[in-house]
């Protein structure tokens, strides 16, 4: 891709940048590529902010029971693995996978679609799946964020999983506009 653009005559930068260095605890790595006409622009990509939130700022304390395995036939298999309020978790078919640095690991567009990938945690409730919005809201979209009242709930999961960062895309596009 980035021959491609090169090609095309734009000067072209490339970084891999994780939410968790932009604000947000999610471990989600990916690939930014910003790329300009002008070859005079000397671009640099956003420095890493200090992470000053954990994974608690992001969780709904209302959250329907639909979304807890209490009592239902997974409970079993995770109740001894996902033992601390403090971590988010992922159910990867067969086990239980603990993020040992607190941030949520990362959302999946499939994490809705048959419970691979299903970011789950422990409160005084019980054992439950991150809620769609709270996937938003890992993914820096405000409080007010909505997804249409129709969108089931598997597509709103895919629509998290897919989604950029929020804050990360802000970084950037603060240092696009400094340096134009």
């Amino acid at each position: 891709m980035q021959e491609t653009l090169e090609d095309l005559g734009y000067k072209v930068y490339s970084q891999v940048l994780n939410t968790k260095d932009y604000g947000i605890p999610q471990n989600r790595e990916r690939i930014y590529i910003v790329a300009f006409l002008d070859h005079t622009v000397d671009f640099n990509f956003p420095e890493k902010k200090e992470l000053t939130t954990t994974i608690h700022h992001y969780l709904d304390e209302e959250v329907s029971e639909n979304f807890y395995y209490n009592g239902k036939p997974l409970y079993e298999k995770i109740k001894d693995d996902v033992v601390s309020k403090d971590t988010v978790y992922q159910w990867r078919r067969q086990y239980v996978r603990e993020n040992k640095n607190n941030v949520c690991p990362t959302l999946t567009a499939n994490m809705g679609t048959g419970g691979h990938n299903v970011p789950i945690i422990k409160d005084d409730r019980g054992i439950r799946k991150l809620t769609p919005q709270e996937c938003v809201k890992f993914q820096g979209f405000s409080e007010k964020f909505q997804f249409p009242k129709d969108l089931a709930l598997s597509h709103r999961y895919k629509q998290a999983g897919n989604s950029v960062t929020v804050s990360v895309i802000e970084s950037i596009a603060q240092e696009i506009k400094n340096v134009l």
